[in-house]
């Protein structure tokens, strides 16, 4: 049980372990993660505010909990600040601000006509990728994705021997 007042520094081990997460995770967070600067004291020791937790608490929230990437969450906190990935860290709904940082990767992609770049079939595209800055997709997201490149590779070649046939009728309607 813990007896130390709510405003009191924390140590790394206390941090480490109201998060549930191993001391080396902590110590990798500060070098992706500017904003977390714990106080260092004699021989290195790390002291955790209880805004230094907050952070802490809602950077995992956001990784785990809600499955985005590093990247993704450097540009929520690039774009809306500590303040208010501490506040998802002390429990504040996780709301449009965030969501509107991250594009929708299930927005219906555009048609077009035309040729089809099949050079990359087979994969994700550039804003599904997991340096992208959004939550990662599922297994079965990613399976699908997979199965969809294939069936456009497909349906490209199909384009292509379609063309291949109704080009020379057209030039033999013309003459």
């Amino acid at each position: 049980m813990d007896t130390k007042s709510p405003d009191a520094f924390r140590t790394i081990s206390e941090v480490a372990d109201d998060l549930d997460i191993p001391q080396h995770v902590l110590r990798f967070w500060e070098t992706r993660f500017s904003q977390i600067k714990p106080l260092k004291r004699g021989g290195g020791r790390r002291y955790y505010r209880p805004d230094d937790v907050a952070l802490l608490k809602g950077i995992r929230r956001l990784l785990y909990g809600e499955g985005y990437t590093i990247k993704g969450l450097q540009r929520i906190l690039k774009d809306q600040g500590p303040r208010h990935v501490q506040a998802i860290g002390r429990g504040a709904p996780i709301g449009a601000q965030v969501a509107a940082a991250v594009p929708d990767m299930l927005a219906p992609l555009p048609l077009r006509a035309g040729p089809v770049d099949t050079d990359h079939a087979g994969e994700a595209p550039p804003s599904w990728r997991p340096e992208a800055a959004e939550p990662r997709p599922s297994a079965q997201e990613r399976d699908d994705i997979a199965v969809l490149a294939t069936v456009l590779a497909e349906l490209a070649e199909c384009q292509r021997v379609l063309r291949a046939v109704l080009q020379p009728q057209a030039m033999g309607e013309g003459a």
